[in-house]
């Protein structure tokens, strides 16, 4: 295995840091696994998520009825 040598900024490296003492994993097993997961394309998992997924944190910040179906003056339209 290779080594490599990488400057970060002292936040990302606290982080690092953290995330490693609460997962009991290495530093290196962590950026390893990023790096892995940008190389097949599907790092953090934003790039492939639903429009659901990604509206997860607006929810509760809309009026009127969760499902526009229950209402029938809704459906008046619909299909036309």
């Amino acid at each position: 295995m290779k080594t490599l040598s990488v400057k970060i900024p002292d936040p990302l490296a606290k982080w690092l840091l953290g995330e490693a003492k609460q997962s009991r994993r290495s530093r290196s097993d962590l950026v390893r696994e990023a790096l892995e997961a940008k190389r097949r394309g599907n790092a953090g998992k934003q790039a492939k998520r639903s429009l659901a997924d990604a509206l997860l944190d607006c929810g509760g910040t809309f009026d009127g009825p969760g499902d526009l179906s229950t209402n029938p003056r809704h459906m008046e339209d619909f299909g036309k």
